[in-house]
């Protein structure tokens, strides 16, 4: 049975995520993303397109043509999300689907389009159940994922592709490097007029005709194929494959490599796809035969939940990591609580105790009538034969209970250690962690001199009196308090990491520094007089030392 892979583009996600959030704008709006070199949007709405702003602009430009486009922050990780949550529910077409990132996803609809009443017939479900909800797309069948992205991306709005064997066949033989010609039906109108090729007023298009993007090729390739005047997929039989291959030869990764992606276009290279695979939730919940007001039944309910969870964990050789209690209240209105433990536990007690903290200025309103427990993250957690006596007679609390509960109190992210990371860069020498996250090897222990106890979050600049530019400093100034220098040590020398820094930034000497008053402090000097990076050095104060 011949393999088909149905190709769902949604061209529009992030605005359409967006719009089903905040209602659609009348009114031009764009998505903004964070660059190097200011925001730059990202998405644009109908009306942002009507006026003339196109995507990929700096905020600006656009605005400078717009002055009334209104704009708000992308959210890249819950389109990612989003779309995880799409593949799921598209697997209502075929048995598994996969994310095309970053807007598209894979289905594979092998032996089931007669359930729909054919291919025609399915692409038409998929196509009014997207549009119900709200999803602009482009939809294509073909026997392999590589064809279906092409034509969903550059061919009609509606297509299907099949490989006849006999045209493969004669295309291979003529030509080894020359892709087969199977023909596009759309479902789409053909053009009305005798504009277009042949195949377009036929009602579809060859394989050849789509553009070399259609490979799914990264920019730097697409720019020497454009260069080289390779602009469609049929400029690329007029070159022999061998040349092809010597120009390519050290481009192993397929997006940089238009033989391979050719070839998996045809499917005589197989393309692996990771399928989305939907993790089954713990969860239990309790529907109450009448509405409870009062905390203390609010507490016993909570109780229940967390003893059924652990029992429903304990089954599965798991312990939660995160939970969520869902209470749903007599006038439709849903309270959630969010809990994240340090590690896997199915401590009922533990559980309900924690949550009691989260529910202490819960409005019951009228009564909750079904509260519901789920555990979105599990871990795997050993079943172990509990000692009774010694559990009688022990005291005190384990660390990741302690660390449980003043995260409950304090906040997931108040509750942090130190990690030191392999740089000789003070503030890039250490790094916060989760407390219970196993500390990965350190590459390469480097050795410091001494380092002061207390380094400020950011280093603060200060006005220095050296008597030469490369001389120690004698008096510096630091908020608004004038410090004579009566001892300095130094320079420890730090020079910039340039494997991840620009080629401007400057090096550091570092100084020890006692005042007049006893007081010690850690200064340094970025860059030095003459190095031809920049003007006069600057001194910024680092650290207190004892």
């Amino acid at each position: 049975m011949a393999r088909r892979i149905l190709s769902i583009w949604c061209p529009q996600l992030a605005i359409d995520r967006w719009q089903l959030a905040e209602g659609e704008s009348p009114a031009p709006f764009a998505l903004l993303a964070e660059t190097v070199h200011g925001p730059r949007l990202a998405a644009i709405n109908a009306a942002a397109r009507r006026a003339g702003v196109q995507s990929g602009t700096m905020l600006a430009d656009a605005r400078a043509l717009c002055p009334d486009l209104a704009v708000a922050p992308g959210d890249p990780a819950g389109d990612r999300a989003f779309l995880e949550r799409l593949a799921i529910w598209a697997q209502r077409w075929g048995p598994w689907s996969a994310i095309d990132p970053p807007d598209g996803l894979l289905v594979d609809v092998t032996g089931v389009a007669h359930l729909f009443g054919g291919e025609a017939a399915l692409l038409a479900d998929a196509a009014l159940r997207l549009a119900a909800r709200r999803l602009t797309t482009r939809l294509a069948l073909a026997p392999t994922a590589g064809a279906a992205w092409a034509l969903s991306h550059y061919g009609p709005e509606r297509a299907i592709l099949h490989f006849p064997e006999s045209s493969s066949l004669r295309a291979e033989r003529s030509n080894p490097g020359r892709p087969a010609q199977p023909w596009i039906a759309s479902s789409a109108s053909p053009p009305r007029n005798d504009e277009g090729s042949e195949d377009e007023r036929r009602g579809g298009v060859a394989l050849d005709d789509l553009p070399v993007a259609a490979l799914r090729l990264d920019p730097a390739t697409l720019l020497v194929l454009r260069r080289l005047g390779l602009k469609r997929i049929r400029d690329l039989s007029g070159v022999a494959r061998d040349a092809l291959a010597r120009r390519f030869r050290n481009s192993r990764a397929p997006a940089a490599n238009p033989l391979i992606r050719l070839d998996q276009l045809l499917g005589k290279v197989p393309e692996p796809l990771l399928p989305v695979i939907a993790a089954q939730v713990p969860l239990v919940q309790r529907r109450l035969m009448e509405p409870i007001r009062h905390r203390s039944l609010l507490d016993q309910v909570l109780g229940d939940l967390a003893a059924d969870m652990a029992r429903l964990l304990e089954g599965q050789a798991q312990g939660a990591r995160r939970l969520e209690l869902a209470l749903w209240k007599v006038d439709g209105e849903v309270l959630s609580r969010r809990l994240e433990l340090a590690a896997a536990s199915r401590d009922a007690a533990h559980v309900a105790r924690l949550f009691a903290g989260k529910l202490d200025d819960l409005d019951a309103g009228f009564g909750i009538e079904l509260a519901r427990l789920s555990a979105p993250w599990c871990e795997p957690m050993a079943l172990s034969q509990a000692d009774f006596e010694q559990a009688a007679e022990a005291h005190g609390t384990s660390l990741s209970a302690c660390i449980d509960r003043l995260a409950a109190r304090l906040g997931e992210s108040a509750v942090r250690r130190p990690l030191p990371v392999a740089s000789h860069v003070p503030e890039r020498a250490q790094r916060w962690i989760a407390p219970l996250e196993p500390e990965r090897a350190v590459q390469g222990q480097l050795a410091f001199h001494a380092r002061p106890l207390k380094l400020l979050d950011r280093a603060e600049p200060i006005a220095v009196l050296y008597a030469s530019p490369d001389g120690l400093p004698r008096r510096f100034r630091w908020r608004g308090q004038v410090h004579e220098i009566a001892r300095a040590e130094g320079p420890e020398r730090i020079a910039p990491e340039w494997w991840r820094e620009r080629s401007s930034t400057r090096l550091r000497d570092y100084y020890r520094i006692e005042d007049d008053q006893g007081r010690r402090y850690w200064i340094y000097r970025n860059g030095l007089a003459g190095d031809g990076r920049g003007g006069v050095p600057e001194w910024f104060l680092q650290g207190l030392c004892a």
